[in-house]
């Protein structure tokens, strides 16, 4: 009897002990979602406010890289992330093997071609350093944003897949140097231009209108390049997931956006 009590009270320990280590939101009204300081964590600040008028609560987890949003929400210690355009999101998921999938389009961000030691484009002289982000697929775009402007020429057909190896010709010989995302803003002055991000050109203090050049807000780019609210398969129906969806989507986030960044986030709903 004794060492039947004895497990029974094991048992109820272990099923205490689950349930208060099994979820990041025992009561369902606490939503952890990773962001990029800006314009995602600004973005979601309006959101918290809307969502906290449904009894939601919202914690903003901030990053600096584009690994750890994603792989944390891959092992469950984020309910959701929202720096990634959807390009980006899909090739993580093929090289990383997670299972992120979008739920929503929030925005677009115009890759604009900066000014570093050299102002204008005209003045670019032969083998001028142009610096473009290393991670596959904004590398890609940079590319495809110097190939507008009529820098390089890439190879046919080579698109969002574009690397430095498909440039089919360069005839002023400029040197395209690899950089990680962050490291674009702290490095301009070090090129003659640099190719940077808009999450991180914002943080920087830097505007489109500025820029020496802008990728074209019309067409393939703004698809394949919308900022989406990612989760983890299988949690696209949640509840709270659903409240962020049209807190995100809300005319109030939309007016945030374009009172505030100038074109350097384009709302896409």
């Amino acid at each position: 009897m004794k060492r039947r009590i004895a497990a029974l009270a094991l048992a109820a320990l272990l099923v205490l002990g689950l349930t208060a280590c099994g979820g990041k939101k025992s009561d369902g009204t606490t939503i952890k979602v990773g962001a990029t300081p800006a314009p995602h964590a600004a973005i979601l600040e309006v959101a918290k406010e809307i969502l906290a008028e449904q009894g939601y609560t919202l914690d903003i987890v901030e990053y600096d890289d584009y690994v750890t949003p994603n792989t944390s929400l891959e092992d469950g210690s984020l309910d959701a992330n929202y720096f990634q355009h959807i390009t980006y999101m899909n090739e993580f998921n093929t090289e990383h093997g997670t299972h992120m999938v979008s739920v929503a389009g929030i925005h677009y961000e115009p890759f604009g071609l900066y000014a570093g030691k050299t102002t204008a484009l005209a003045d670019l002289a032969d083998g001028a350093q142009i610096a473009v982000p290393n991670d596959g697929t904004n590398e890609a775009r940079a590319l495809l944003l110097l190939e507008q402007e009529g820098l390089i020429k890439l190879k046919e057909g080579v698109g969002l897949s574009a690397t430095k190896s498909d440039i089919a010709e360069n005839p002023h010989n400029f040197e395209i140097i690899e950089l990680n995302a962050d490291q674009l803003p702290s490095r301009l002055q070090d090129v003659d231009m640099a190719v940077i991000n808009g999450n991180y050109a914002i943080d920087a203090g830097l505007k489109v209108s500025d820029a020496v050049a802008v990728e074209a807000a019309t067409g393939a780019a703004a698809e394949a390049y919308v900022n989406v609210l990612a989760v983890k398969e299988g949690s696209e129906n949640n509840a709270g997931i659903q409240a962020l969806v049209k807190a995100l989507q809300s005319d109030a986030v939309k007016t945030f956006i374009e009172e505030t960044y100038d074109g350097a986030v384009v709302p896409l709903f």
